[in-house]
């Protein structure tokens, strides 16, 4: 799984093949075929696996701290560390632009993470109180789109100085707090 999970980082959904993961892990392709009968099976699993982990590194930087803006100050991290980790993009964002080619049950997983931190922003966007229960979908959607979007910005041009300076003029713009 996470040889798939980095596969899929570099390379999207496109990119996962099981004689590839078996030669990177040291064992027989036939061997994921018996936990994964399927490629999309296996993207399934690893999507799932990418948002339920997200989520709960989501909670556990909330669980750190009760302030809701430094929660928020803090959420372009989680994208970063993609970025850290030889110039990788989030999953599901790589997987996201891949559409069109997936099959639905990965296409599921893959709108799940972007529902998953939708919902997170959208609640601590109220508790800080930065906008109404009203507007903070939309908010919160704006804000993800945003940090993916820097994300694939200095992922195309190798630079995550890039990133970091996309992320400051969001927060100079007023986005994300400062």
């Amino acid at each position: 799984m996470a040889a798939a999970k980095r596969t899929a980082q570099a390379r999207g959904y496109g990119g996962l093949n099981f004689r590839d993961l078996a030669d990177e892990v040291g064992i027989k392709a036939a061997s994921i075929y018996h936990h994964f009968p399927s490629k999309a099976e296996l993207g399934v699993a690893v999507a799932r696996r990418y948002w339920e982990d997200t989520a709960a590194q989501l909670e556990a930087m909330l669980a750190e701290t009760a302030d809701p803006v430094r929660c928020l100050r803090r959420y372009p991290e989680v994208f970063r560390k993609a970025l850290e980790n030889n110039n990788r993009m989030c999953l599901c964002s790589f997987m996201s632009a891949e559409v069109n080619d997936l099959p639905d049950a990965v296409k599921q997983e893959v709108q799940t993470f972007a529902d998953v931190n939708v919902a997170w922003l959208s609640k601590l966007l109220v508790a800080a109180r930065l906008v109404s229960a009203r507007k903070s979908e939309q908010r919160a959607r704006a804000i993800f789109a945003a940090v993916a979007g820097a994300q694939l910005m200095a992922r195309s041009r190798g630079d995550i100085s890039l990133y970091d300076s996309l992320i400051d003029s969001y927060r100079a713009a007023g986005l994300l707090p400062a």
